[in-house]
């Protein structure tokens, strides 16, 4: 271990197993009184779409019944999330209704019930190891979708969220809705249950399915009662992180001031159509090209912390790595590194580079510098590769295109 890692060390709290101090998770009152304080709270990442890359979750179906079937594989991703910086810990519960279980898996798919429960488990046992916050994602639902009722929306909601009760899990969120409608009643159900709630709705810079605009959806969300308000998966950083300036404005005009939170896309997508990334033709079996570097999940992190957002994680595609890398951006404001940093270039200053530039420099040349790497712009190595898709209805190109 090199000096200038002992010194990071002294100077930074890290958060391990190994008789290091563990940063407290507190009480669910507590979380949002450290959100209000101003603290950043850095959310974990990616579960499905990692889960199927690594052979446990079957692509276009999107359940999770590896929490039950694999459960080491869930534990083990959720372990590198905290590792990484992540001070939450999501339960694996994302798509869990018994209808999508037996349409995409037959009859001998676990139920929706034994998914959630051994998905809570998980989460909990990650959280007294590594002194994470749980929390427990629902989501939109098909009733809502062909329906539109209210009671039988309310009803299928309620199954979604009865483990995340049961286990006692810290904070709820509302994510993956294309709707606000049933948005608004997502976070009224859940409000009854007197825990922290989290609203991030996934749609883009032109508004919810039946076009009510961006900011009219925040506003919706603040007064419905939700503690923190922000968006979800489907648009890249940069992306999210304009369509939250306008959600931003829009509660400061009527005075709402709830915990702001950012969960984007790990792909870059301006060309996206009005479904985000799952209207690109890359969708969902070619779309590694478009993956964010670390880099870019560095820069994001700081935007967002600039922009005054305070929950920050990410969706599909953030990777333990990128966590990381937004853990190191924002050292200064929390005072700490993640366990993992001690395997990081960018904890040490890179230091490792500049001692093979100075052996290696026709090789490594300025590559230990960091403004190297703010100023590069990544190739992908695909010579007849466009750098966007001919959308035939475009909703996302827009200044973030050249950011």
């Amino acid at each position: 271990m090199d000096w200038i890692y002992i010194s990071l060390l002294l100077s930074y709290q890290v958060r391990d197993t190994n008789g290091l101090e563990l940063v407290e998770a507190g009480s669910q009152a507590a979380l949002i009184k450290r959100l209000k304080a101003g603290e950043v709270i850095l959310g974990d990442g990616s579960y499905t779409v990692t889960l199927e890359k690594r052979g446990y979750v079957l692509a276009n179906a999107w359940t999770p019944e590896s929490s039950v079937e694999h459960p080491e594989a869930v534990r083990q991703l959720a372990l590198e999330f905290a590792r990484a910086g992540a001070d939450v810990t999501q339960t694996y519960t994302f798509f869990s209704d018994d209808k999508r279980l037996k349409e995409w898996h037959g009859d001998k798919v676990p139920s929706c019930d034994m998914i959630n429960k051994a998905a809570c488990n998980i989460a909990k046992t990650v959280a007294k190891e590594q002194g994470t916050i749980t929390a427990g994602g629902i989501s939109m639902t098909d009733v809502y979708q062909t329906t539109r009722n209210k009671e039988k929306t309310i009803a299928e909601l309620k199954t979604s969220t009865k483990a995340l009760i049961d286990n006692d899990i810290d904070m709820i969120i509302c994510e993956y809705f294309r709707n606000i409608e049933e948005m608004e009643w997502a976070i009224e159900h859940v409000k009854t249950y007197g825990k922290p709630v989290a609203a991030t709705i996934c749609v883009g810079p032109n508004g919810d399915e039946d076009g009510i605009p961006l900011g009219e959806c925040a506003v919706r969300m603040a007064k419905a009662g939700a503690d923190l308000v922000g968006l979800n998966c489907l648009f890249d950083p940069f992306i999210m992180l304009d369509c939250m300036k306008i959600m931003k404005d829009a509660m400061d005009k009527e005075g709402l001031y709830p915990v702001l939170m950012s969960q984007p896309l790990g792909y870059r997508d301006p060309d996206a159509g009005h479904f985000g990334w799952v209207d690109l033709p890359e969708f969902p079996y070619a779309i590694e090209p478009r993956q964010i570097t670390r880099i870019e999940a560095m820069k994001y992190a700081r935007a967002a912390y600039d922009l005054g957002i305070r929950y920050i994680g990410g969706c599909c595609g953030f990777e333990p790595y990128h966590i990381r890398a937004m853990a190191e951006e924002l050292r200064t404001e929390r005072g700490r590194l993640p366990a993992a940093s001690n395997k990081s270039e960018f904890a040490r200053n890179l230091f490792m580079l500049h001692k093979r530039a100075q052996t290696n420099p026709k090789v490594y040349g300025n590559k230990d510098k960091l403004e190297y790497w703010n100023e590069l712009c990544p190739c992908t190595g695909r010579p007849n590769s466009a750098a966007m898709c001919k959308q035939k209805n475009p909703q996302a190109v827009q200044k973030s295109v050249v950011s």
